[in-house]
């Protein structure tokens, strides 16, 4: 996207070079997008934080867009996209910053002001509350275990994704068509059509596949234009979808990375957003209940009515406000 207010960035971080697009002057704000998206997915952010007078910075999250997609499946644990963070902070000049993440970005932005309060001032997560680390699981246990034992004979898609190739080739097979049914089947569009009764949660029959599962809009809905679709096919034309699914191939090392932090909270200020109609990644009642002693700051925590897992795009107005009071209340930035 050659958008003139928009600046597009290069540099060195992490081991990997790490491209970003941003806006505006002021304490720095990293946004940190998930799957299947890239920087793109916070546009209507960008401007309205930039105008707030904050530098605001969106990530293309490693394997995604023109940052570097490593070969390696191992090279995608959270350590190294708690690393990408915090070496682009440093990167971009910056001792401190409040970070933004939602979906698969939303876990990385809990976790990196888990483990490094020092760097991160402030949090805030959209559609994926925060889970605490639990501890590294006694052998042979694993999480994928434990997801499908939870699946009770069905199929899901983090299951789905761990096979290298099978979800690629699902995905890449027509990925105009794999976007479209992405952003329609998890929004809360496809609830308001009366196509759904609420959202999906994630999980099929065994046999299907990923795509089996995804509706086609008979037109996009209001917060979408052919343009932002366009601008995301090419994108994963261009790269695949590899990168993004090799984050979900390293969900089984995640208890063991976060062990050293069981029992630690998330005292920086917090801010969580999630969607009426978004299942697909742990929003549940539950868990956002649970926050109360898990980020004991935690400020605001709203369910915005109506809206799907792809809030920021879905909800730029609502999102953009709750976000830009959020980062007034803030300290001074250091």
């Amino acid at each position: 996207m050659d958008d003139p207010q928009f600046e597009h960035l290069q540099f060195d971080a992490n081991g990997i070079s790490i491209h970003a697009v941003a806006q505006g002057e002021g304490p720095l704000v990293l946004f940190c997008h998930g799957f299947p998206e890239s920087w793109y997915s916070w546009r209507n952010q960008l401007p309205a934080v930039a105008a707030a007078g904050y530098r605001a910075v969106a990530l293309d999250m490693r394997g995604y867009g023109r940052t570097a997609q490593p070969a390696d499946v191992g090279a995608y644990t959270i350590n190294h996209l708690v690393g990408d963070v915090i070496g682009a902070i440093a990167a971009l000049g910056e001792r401190t910053a409040v970070v933004v993440g939602h979906d698969w970005g939303a876990p990385v932005a809990w976790y990196s002001a888990l483990t490094r309060p020092d760097v991160v001032r402030a949090v805030a997560a959209l559609s994926v509350p925060y889970i605490p680390p639990v501890g590294a699981l006694p052998e042979p246990l694993t999480v994928n275990q434990l997801m499908r034992a939870a699946a009770k004979g069905r199929d899901f898609y983090r299951l789905y994704f761990q096979a290298p190739g099978v979800a690629e080739a699902d995905l890449e097979a027509d990925i105009e068509r794999s976007i479209r049914g992405f952003l329609y089947t998890i929004s809360g569009d496809i609830v308001a059509d009366g196509i759904h009764p609420d959202g999906w949660d994630g999980y099929f029959p065994l046999g299907q596949s990923v795509t089996d599962q995804l509706v086609q809009p008979e037109r996009l809905p209001g917060w979408l234009t052919e343009d932002d679709v366009a601008y995301y096919v090419a994108e994963f034309r261009r790269t695949g979808f590899r990168g993004g699914i090799n984050w979900y191939r390293n969900i089984d090392a995640l208890p063991a990375a976060l062990a050293p932090f069981k029992g630690a909270a998330i005292h920086q200020p917090a801010m969580y957003l999630g969607g009426q109609h978004d299942r697909i990644a742990g929003n549940t009642p539950e868990a956002i209940a649970a926050m109360a002693g898990t980020v004991p700051g935690l400020r605001h925590c709203e369910l915005l009515a109506g809206a799907g897992h792809w809030l920021q795009q879905e909800r730029a107005e609502q999102v953009n406000a709750a976000l830009i009071a959020f980062l007034g209340e803030l300290p001074a930035a250091a």
